[in-house]
């Protein structure tokens, strides 16, 4: 492992070094070679931060043994892509704030492949989400789709046990580290995701996941993919939040409509009438994406 990878790691298991910390970090010293001499003071004027928070960070680097964390990893298989490898995924490093880099457990070889679809929608799916998804996705694998969702409860959940069962590939994207995820009734899904596709996150295995990382990994996952497809979902979902990470990266959205008097549809018709494309059948979507 080159130097300035092994940095990157040291500085994403460094709590509260964000992602635009470690872009001013970057942009002063590009090679960080500098990283371990810089003093609390100078962090606080590169970073733009609180003397106590400064003096946080730079004890944090000072005793944090890195090599403790690369040893347990490459006996877990957990290995790391930063986004200057080449096998970092194409279409995510061209998104507004792409990860520094990847964690992964499984295949990673699926990172390469950029014919992938998201998946997205309510923890509350329901058994229409769960038909739907069964069906659509049946098609997707038959064209060589490979499914994208960020295994939640509800359509994440269906999104994946879908794509597992009609023997297709799945990348599932989550909003902490290895070593807690979340939800906890999922775990044996992401040991199934391990064995046979991938399981990805920016975040260090030892981090545990925060309210905050979850609308920052949506961008991954609509980032990962040529499009997004929501499934159920009311209109608060967090859901709609990767379908307009999607937009704004100038990716795909379509919605799946749901019946009028159904909650979980609110936010999918509001896309539709924001101007997202109404998959009226499988046809229509699989014309659209070719």
């Amino acid at each position: 492992m080159d130097l300035i990878t092994k940095k990157i790691i040291h500085l994403q298991h460094i709590k509260g070094m964000t992602w635009k910390r470690i872009y001013l970090l970057l942009k002063q010293d590009p090679s960080l070679q500098s990283l371990y001499q810089l003093p609390p003071s100078k962090l606080q004027h590169l970073l733009k931060i609180s003397p106590t928070l400064a003096s946080n960070l730079y004890h944090q680097l000072q005793s944090t043994n890195i090599d403790l964390f690369l040893e347990e990893y490459s006996k877990k298989q957990i290995d790391f892509i930063p986004i200057y490898d080449e096998n970092y995924p194409a279409l995510l490093k061209t998104i507004h704030q792409p990860p520094w880099g990847l964690y992964c457990m499984g295949d990673k070889k699926l990172l390469k492949n950029n014919k992938n679809l998201a998946i997205v929608g309510s923890r509350r799916g329901n058994e229409y989400g769960k038909k739907a998804i069964h069906f659509i996705v049946q098609r997707l694998v038959h064209h060589h789709f490979q499914i994208v969702s960020g295994l939640a409860k509800g359509i994440d959940t269906f999104a994946h046990n879908a794509t597992i069962m009609n023997k297709g590939k799945t990348i599932a994207v989550i909003g902490g580290g290895f070593y807690h995820l979340y939800p906890t009734e999922n775990r044996q899904l992401a040991k199934k995701i391990t064995e046979e596709h991938v399981l990805i996150s920016e975040y260090a295995p030892i981090m545990k996941p925060e309210k905050w990382h979850f609308p920052a990994r949506n961008r991954i996952i609509s980032g990962l993919s040529v499009g997004t497809i929501l499934v159920q979902a009311g209109e608060k979902s967090g859901s709609l939040i990767t379908a307009n990470h999607a937009l704004e990266q100038g990716r795909d959205v379509f919605v799946l409509p749901g019946s009028i008097f159904d909650p979980l549809s609110k936010g999918g018709h509001q896309l539709i009438n924001e101007g997202a494309t109404l998959v009226p059948s499988i046809d229509d979507l699989l014309e659209q994406l070719y």
